[in-house]
């Protein structure tokens, strides 16, 4: 995240309360449109995920991308995001993956969404961390970025909000050996900022392709499923699920409660070889 990225705050005028975001990660999308992952059409999912928004959640006040947007960081598969973007009646805020190209994937989100933000929404404070290594697998925010989210948090507190903090990577174990060791590396460091303020009700990341929803220290935890292949909990190894693809949405309320469930599409087949090997 650059300087500029630190510094900006977005405020997001909202239609009322609760403050209604939707999570949408780990699109996956190819290079050519239509392109497979272990089978499955990444687009094709990805709509459908779309279209089971638009059935279901009424007065968006954002959407949050939380990285893997494309398989392997091709510009193509960036290019066309705007598109998808524009079914939503609302602004969209993206990071970055460990799939990602960071370069890529900022110029195409110039006019739909943007990178690495500080949204201010209701009385909400959205963070938006970036967990990125590039070149690896897994995740770690590195001293500058916590020292951010240190000061930002502060703020927070001082003006009342209440915080929500995003990421890619999981800074928990979710059960999966294979997964858990591409755990942010710096986890520790970053609980113990969470700790230090009372204003943070909720963090939520990508990358496990699988839900979660935990409790910490009074701090809710949450991951969501991907918009395309779905990993098999409590695996040794890499194993692909055959649930269908989902999203979480999320409702944050004035006095910092926070509704949130999954929902997945029930009513298409799509299809997905489990049994092919793991596909970092």
């Amino acid at each position: 995240m650059t300087e500029a990225e630190q510094q900006a705050v977005v405020e997001v005028e909202t239609a009322g309360e609760p403050v209604r975001l939707v999570q949408i990660t780990d699109f996956h999308l190819c290079a050519k449109r239509g392109g497979k992952l272990l089978g499955m059409d990444t687009d094709h999912s990805l709509q459908a995920v779309i279209d089971l928004v638009q059935r279901e959640r009424d007065g968006i006040d954002l959407v949050l991308a939380t990285g893997d947007l494309a398989d392997d960081g091709a510009p193509e598969a960036y290019a066309r995001l705007p598109e998808y973007f524009d079914a939503f009646p609302c602004r969209a805020f993206c990071i970055p993956g460990n799939h990602d190209d960071r370069a890529a994937m900022t110029q195409a989100c110039r006019d739909r969404c943007s990178i690495g933000r500080e949204v201010h929404a209701g009385n909400w404070q959205i963070l938006m961390l970036d967990s990125q290594v590039p070149g690896e697998v897994g995740g770690e925010l590195g001293p500058t970025e916590l020292a951010w989210l240190d000061r930002a948090l502060g703020a927070a507190q001082e003006q009342g909000l209440h915080s929500l903090v995003v990421l890619h990577h999981q800074p928990v174990p979710v059960g999966c050996a294979w997964l858990d060791e591409q755990i942010v590396a710096d986890a520790a460091a970053l609980f113990d900022i969470l700790d230090a303020h009372d204003s943070v009700r909720a963090v939520v990341w990508g990358h496990v392709h699988q839900e979660t929803d935990i409790v910490r220290n009074g701090v809710r935890l949450l991951s969501s499923p991907s918009t395309c292949v779905q990993f098999a909990p409590n695996s040794v190894d890499f194993l692909a699920d055959d649930r269908p693809p989902g999203y979480r949405w999320l409702d944050l309320y004035a006095d910092g409660r926070v509704d949130s469930a999954v929902s997945r599409v029930e009513d298409v087949e799509f299809t997905v070889n489990i049994g092919e090997g793991g596909y970092l």
